[in-house]
């Protein structure tokens, strides 16, 4: 199916990390080519067209690998093999050949911190060979005391006892997902070796999973105050081992971006100075906790707007200022819907504010990255049941809160805010969905409802799909790629402003992240003239250029200033 036609071919070698837009694609959501209701690699290949024709430069695909699915992937069992739900190594193979032919880089999902207690190492750490225990976190002990306090990520205590030796495991995620030893050179040599096998297929980066974890510390003790992640939260010999890793696999010649899980940006400029040898750009989360009511994901608040820009230009300005390198993004396969989030769900403004969100993140510095739905301005799911979600952290949040004395409607109500699955429900193609011919494994509720889709939006040319496509473009040419940031009006409590310089060009960036107008005092010097408004009659309106401007309800405005 051949979609966006008209949009201009690629160059036949890969675009610089920098100048590129990385678009995520979660394969069980993406496309289901043989009507089982789960999304698969046939799938994704068919949808190449699409993706070539929106303009973005690589796929990044989350864990096709075999696994028994308990964190949807993230519970890697055999990082050589293709999942058969998900298809066959030749399934594999044809995509990232025909990213290629079509301009375009795979990037794969490596989750390097733990893998499924499935996994051949831990089954036979458990059959008792020391070799594979080695391999992991064991610790002796009592059945009734675990070795530390520290808390895992999706609720409960960190450890987990292993009745067949004997002793504690560390899974800082799901029990199912246990910790590998990274200071063992034989756990280092594996995870090269996996590298080296998908670099030799043709893959052309890849993600790291919440890589910042790896390195754990040499004695492990009680957080008497928090939960434990302060101890390996960018732990003792993570840039050694990432060197390493780069140093070892060839990953230079790769594309490269590091998940950080409670990071600081002084190690995140570590991580990404060219010259350390580390990775290319790194992910980090600050920005996205801004409506965590007292640090807690699971209470609500609305988003705190002026701590979101303290936190998006502090990082954005330190990271230039040292030579760092940040992916710019609202959402992923692990956070709800920013349309939803940072947008409206009013249906007045619901398009204007998918498209104000994308202009405010695309041209940001750094590599902006899009996750499949969002160029459609998709929003939360939000399911009327514990029953309809899929998602293990969503079950043991559900399940806490109930605990704590929450409604069955509070506890929905959080989740309709906070869960996983939010984002994770099928790619809309058609009003209908398009996604299967079967029912699909995570439930669309907003199948049939109007606008939603990448065919009634190809047909609109006011369509979030088509401004991001427009965006795409203004990414790659080098000011917006290449050049510094400037933050404007940084206490404005509606506004977010700044200015994009390199050399003798700039351009301005202006966004309303609210639903009443906003004045904003205009000087535009002569020569200047719109980029792109995310509004049908914005040139005519500004084009006297001076004065004061009156950015309607979520409008965003991009001036070319010489």
């Amino acid at each position: 199916m051949h979609l966006l036609d008209d949009s201009p071919q690629h160059a036949t070698a890969l675009r610089d990390f920098r100048q590129s837009v990385i678009y995520q694609i979660y394969p069980k959501s993406f496309q289901d080519s043989d009507g089982d209701g789960l999304g698969d690699l046939p799938g994704v290949s068919a949808r190449l067209d699409y993706l070539q024709a929106l303009g973005v430069d690589y796929l990044w695909l989350t864990p096709f690998f075999v696994s028994p699915q308990r964190d949807n992937g993230y519970d890697v069992a055999d990082y050589r093999r293709v999942d058969p739900r998900f298809g066959t190594m030749a399934d594999a193979e044809a995509l990232i050949a025909g990213a290629r032919a079509r301009g375009m880089g795979v990037m794969l999902d490596m989750v390097f911190n733990h893998t499924s207690t499935e996994h051949e190492w831990f089954q036979r750490a458990l059959a008792g060979e020391r070799e594979y225990q080695e391999r992991y976190i064991f610790r002796a002990g009592s059945p009734e005391q675990p070795p530390t306090n520290w808390q895992s990520k999706f609720g409960g205590s960190a450890w987990a006892w292993a009745p067949e030796v004997g002793q504690w495991y560390l899974h800082l995620f799901d029990v199912t997902q246990a910790d590998l030893n990274w200071d063992n050179p034989a756990v280092r040599r594996e995870l090269q070796d996996v590298v080296r096998f998908w670099l030799q297929k043709g893959v052309a980066g890849f993600r790291f999973d919440v890589v910042n974890l790896i390195s754990k510390p040499d004695v492990l003790e009680d957080d008497p105050a928090g939960d434990g992640r302060r101890f390996y939260t960018d732990g003792p010999r993570v840039h050694e081992y990432l060197h390493e890793l780069s140093r070892e696999t060839g990953l230079a010649q790769a594309v490269t971006v590091g998940e950080m899980s409670s990071t600081s940006v002084e190690h995140c400029i570590l991580y990404t100075q060219p010259q350390r040898g580390e990775l290319n750009m790194v992910f980090n989360f600050h920005h996205l906790k801004v409506d965590y009511a007292g640090g807690d994901k699971w209470t609500l608040m609305p988003p705190d707007f002026l701590e979101l820009k303290r936190i998006l230009f502090g990082w954005q300005q330190a990271m230039s200022d040292a030579g760092g390198w940040m992916a710019t993004f609202w959402g992923n396969h692990d956070q709800p819907r920013p349309a939803s989030r940072f947008g409206s769900d009013d249906p007045r403004y619901r398009p204007a504010a998918a498209k104000m969100l994308a202009t405010a993140g695309l041209l940001l510095r750094g590599t902006p990255y899009i996750f499949q739905g969002e160029e459609l301005g998709l929003p939360n799911a939000r399911f009327g049941s514990i029953h309809d979600y899929r998602d293990v952290e969503s079950h043991n949040a559900y399940a806490i809160m109930r605990e704590r004395g929450l409604t069955d409607a509070q506890a929905l109500d959080v989740l309709a805010a906070r869960s996983r699955d939010q984002a994770r429900t099928p790619m809309r193609w058609t009003p209908e969905g398009g996604f299967s011919t079967a029912v699909p494994w995570l439930a669309d509720p907003h199948a049939g409802a109007s606008g939603l889709s990448v065919q009634e939006q190809l047909a609109d040319p006011q369509s979030v799909l088509h401004h991001y496509r427009a965006l795409i473009a203004l990414h790659h040419q080098p000011l917006f790629a290449y050049g510094e940031i400037e933050p404007l009006l940084p206490e404005h409590e509606q506004l977010l402003a700044y200015r994009r310089v390199a050399g003798d060009e700039a351009a301005l960036v202006l966004c309303n992240f609210s639903a009443a107008e906003v004045a904003v005092p205009l000087d535009l010097p002569d020569g200047a003239g719109l980029l792109l408004g995310n509004l049908p009659d914005a040139a005519p309106r500004v084009a006297e250029g001076q004065g004061t401007l009156t950015l309607r309800p979520y409008e965003a405005v991009v001036y070319r200033l010489s």
